[in-house]
């Protein structure tokens, strides 16, 4: 059974079951969100989102266009994705670049993507970090920029 409260805006009828949607979120039309999966409070999900399964996503998050978010990941309270290099109001040349948080992933709260990013399979990104570029597989990486700290290879 999907549980959405009533306070949130639901488009979407691709919503896998056991899925949990908070208070005050927004959901398009056309985002595809997988079975299992908790979608906390004040969380906005635009249309060309896809979200895996067993996906926690804290309050006050926003999922733009182009951003794919594979199984089994956590994205933290109040974590920042883009979608555009070049943000400009009204811009008529803007250029969608894909994010992929790929599975087991897990994300600090307060933490920035910046477009066009893959953060690879059980990567770890520290709170506050500002992501500037691929994240390989099983590595911790922290800081402003994010700079490696470990791996668990």
């Amino acid at each position: 059974m999907i549980k959405i409260h009533p306070t949130a805006e639901v488009l979407s009828n691709s919503i896998g079951e056991n899925t949990m949607i908070w208070q005050h979120c927004v959901v398009l039309a056309q985002a595809v969100i997988g079975k299992n999966c908790n979608i906390n409070y004040n969380v906005f999900i635009e249309n060309d989102v896809f979200i895996g399964n067993n996906v926690t996503i804290k309050p006050g998050v926003q999922i733009w266009d182009g951003i794919s978010i594979e199984d089994d990941v956590f994205i933290g309270p109040n974590v920042t994705f883009t979608n555009d290099k070049h943000p400009v109001s009204k811009n008529k040349d803007f250029i969608l670049l894909k994010t992929i948080v790929k599975k087991g992933a897990s994300i600090g709260a307060n933490a920035t993507i910046l477009p066009g990013i893959t953060i690879h399979e059980n990567a770890v990104i520290g709170a506050g970090s500002v992501v500037t570029k691929d994240i390989p597989a099983g590595e911790t990486w922290f800081g402003n920029p994010a700079k490696k700290a470990k791996s668990i290879n």
